[in-house]
């Protein structure tokens, strides 16, 4: 399998530590914070995770935001990318991980990878839904921290063999 490039921001570093778990439990990894990167950096992986936590009112977080002004859909295609979002569903209930719906277009032209389903969680609304299913991995670190090391596990069981 080819070098995975997993592209974060994190305002808390919630996010950070995130895609620090993923990295150590798939190898093979370079972090890359999105605070500090470019365009180049994204042409430089076949395969992708993008994390982000979805701030205020369905927004990506900040860093993010910025960097999505420097890249486009074409910037994606050939390329295979799984999502992670982490939200807060009781605070947020009606944007909870909108960021994966973001980033999910924002990829659009790529092989979008890492679908989960929609089950144990309460919220309103999310942009990161089509139909059943979230478009990558919901974290929700405020309200169900316990459940995460087992989500990522099962994610990076899934996606795993997806990669090139």
């Amino acid at each position: 399998m080819e070098k995975i490039g997993i592209f974060y921001g994190s305002t808390t570093g919630k996010t950070q530590e995130i895609a620090e778990n993923i990295a150590s439990k798939l190898q093979n990894c370079d972090l890359i914070d999105v605070a500090k990167a470019s365009k180049d950096d994204i042409s430089k992986y076949t395969n992708l995770i993008l994390a982000s936590s979805t701030y205020g009112d369905g927004d990506l977080q900040t860093d993010w935001e910025d960097f999505a002004n420097n890249i486009n859909e074409d910037d994606f295609i050939n390329k295979i990318v799984a999502i992670v979002g982490l939200g807060d569903q009781d605070g947020y209930s009606d944007t909870f991980c909108d960021s994966i719906g973001i980033l999910a277009n924002l990829a659009k032209k790529a092989t979008i990878i890492g679908k989960t389903k929609n089950e144990n969680y309460e919220f309103s609304q999310s942009k990161s839904i089509s139909g059943d299913e979230f478009l990558g991995l919901a974290i929700d670190e405020d309200n169900q921290s316990d459940l995460t090391e087992s989500r990522i596990d099962l994610w990076i069981n899934n996606i795993k063999e997806k990669f090139k």
